[in-house]
Parts: C-alpha cells; structure tokens; sequence
C-alpha cells in the first residue's frame, strides 16, 4: 500500500486532501503542530473508516530536526513515503509600513522553510525508491501578488521557485514535483474576512464563488495519481478564474 504524507492536515485545505488520497487507497500519515489539533475533529477515524492506515504525527514543520524525527517515524511506521503533500501555512497579514521582522519571519519560517525541511528528508527516501511525487500548495497571492500580504505572497512565491527547481533535481530518480495555487477558498481563515472585503474578492472571480477544499484535493488527487506520471515542474491555479 502506498502512503501520503500531509501536512498541516488536521482540519481545511489539508484535511480535505487526506481524505481525498484516502479514497484513492493511500495509507495516510497526517501531521500538525501538536495533539489538541486532533483531538478536537475526528478526521483519523473517518480516514480509518475507508479501509486505510492512518496516523498522525506531531511536529513543527519549520524545524529542521523536528521534521527529520517525523519522516523517519512515518518511513518507520508505513515502510515508504510515496507522496509528499506540503500544505502547513499561516498568515499574519498586515501592510508592509506596519508589519513586524516577527510576524515577516514567522510566515517565512511556517510556509517556505517547511517545504525545504520536508522535500528534504522525504525526498531522500524517495531518490532511494527512484519513485515519488511531492505536491506543494502555494497560492495566488505567489503568483499575483496581495496587498496586505508581503510576507505570504514571498512566501508562496518562493514555493513556486522551491517547485520548479526540485522538479529538474529529481526528475531522473522518478520523482515528480508540482505545485497547486488556490485562489479564494471557503476555509475558518476567508470566514474572518469582513463582507466589503468578500464582496470586492467575488468581483474578481469570474466564477463568482468561493472555491471547496475539496476542490483543491481534486486536482492535488491527479498529481498523486499515475495519470500524472508525465507533469512535473507545474503550477497549476485553482481559483476560479481569479486571474482573467
């Protein structure tokens, strides 16, 4: 049985992407920051009730030495890692002239140096089973641009450059390495947005909606798949017609 490593997957975008590789019949490790982010949902026992393996294993993703511990106990626990979603992010949004080296560097931390960490560790599992597939999830505001969100959007944007790179390291060891970008998506964090903001957003969409986390775990689904087997280096947006 196949395994998927999620980060950042006990609740949101990824949550929604463990239960959609769930139904694609991968053995599911989740991770996040500590226990009380599992034990307020039931997403291990509704992963169980496909049939599945799961587990979950707690970990601060921007540490180093924390996510070396972590991907050898999940190698340990399943035998392989045969896909790498990265996922784990955080926002402390703000105008540039007001934000803090704090609030710049924990976004950085959380969102960039987290993908480094785990491409890292699971990658080298992965080169030596000449076979993976990472998927990072970046955003919009890496492509685009965000006012408010200098910290986020570099950190996305560094993503999308992690992702390109990657791809053409590990290309010839059997390794895949995409990115999807999520435009506006119906998660706790958009909820807290006022209404004015929500309405200047939905004038942007061309499809006039907020966007699922399940529909973000669709496309992240085909990256996992066989049926991908030829894409690497991509980013490919969700969001609805954000960009048009």
């Amino acid at each position: 049985m196949a395994t998927a490593l999620v980060t950042g997957s006990s609740r949101g975008i990824g949550a929604a992407i463990a239960l959609r590789l769930a139904d694609d019949g991968f053995d599911i490790a989740l991770n996040d920051l500590n226990e009380d982010m599992f034990r307020d949902n039931d997403i291990v026992e509704k992963i169980r009730e496909k049939g599945v393996k799961c587990e979950y294993f707690c970990a601060d993703v921007s540490d180093y030495a924390q996510c070396e511990e972590m991907v050898g106990k999940v190698k340990d626990f399943f035998m392989s890692i045969d896909v790498l979603v990265n996922n784990a992010g955080i926002t402390r949004d703000g105008l540039m002239a007001r934000m803090s080296e704090e609030q710049y560097d924990m976004v950085i931390n959380v969102n960039q140096k987290s993908v480094f960490n785990m491409m890292k560790h699971a990658g080298k599992i992965m080169m030596k089973q000449r076979s993976g597939k990472i998927i990072n999830v970046a955003s919009v505001a890496g492509l685009y641009g965000n006012p408010g969100q200098i910290n986020y959007s570099a950190s996305k944007a560094a993503i999308i450059g992690m992702t390109k790179t990657i791809a053409k390291e590990l290309g010839s060891r059997g390794i895949n390495v995409n990115a999807v970008a999520p435009g506006f998506i119906k998660t706790p964090m958009t909820d807290k947005l006022s209404e004015e903001q929500k309405s200047a957003i939905m004038n942007l969409i061309a499809m006039k909606r907020y966007g699922l986390p399940e529909e973000i775990a669709g496309v992240v689904s085909f990256l996992a798949s066989k049926d991908s087997s030829y894409v690497t280096g991509q980013v490919i947006e969700i969001s609805g017609g954000l960009s048009m």
